[in-house]
């Protein structure tokens, strides 16, 4: 259970993420409501996901998936560089998660 709040946390990350680039420096009242209030979530879930998984482990995977899904949407929204080298290292970051997971030591509890 710990596995799915810690990606959810990764989800209001990316979400957050986005959110900034809408916000124009926190000068556009509900992009910035929005973006804070992800902000908090993604924070919360993190730390409740601490209290059972490792917390380098947890880190790095939710920054991770907040990378990942933060570069795909920059892709797909603001027309991002689709360069197969990019795309190349995005998946190194997919890798990089799935093998920290595989390797945390900790089932999914």
């Amino acid at each position: 259970m710990h596995w799915i709040i810690l990606f959810v946390a990764g989800l209001f990350e990316v979400a957050w993420a986005i959110g900034l680039k809408y916000t124009e420096g926190f000068s556009k009242l509900w992009p910035s409501v929005f973006t804070i209030i992800c902000m908090i979530i993604s924070m919360a879930l993190l730390a409740y996901a601490v209290k059972q998984l490792p917390i380098g482990t947890a880190y790095a995977v939710w920054t991770g998936i907040g990378a990942i899904g933060t570069a795909v949407l920059g892709i797909i929204l603001f027309d991002e560089s689709k360069e197969l080298i990019r795309i190349f290292f995005i998946f190194l970051i997919i890798t990089g998660i799935v093998g920290l997971k595989i390797f945390s030591g900790h089932s999914s509890a």
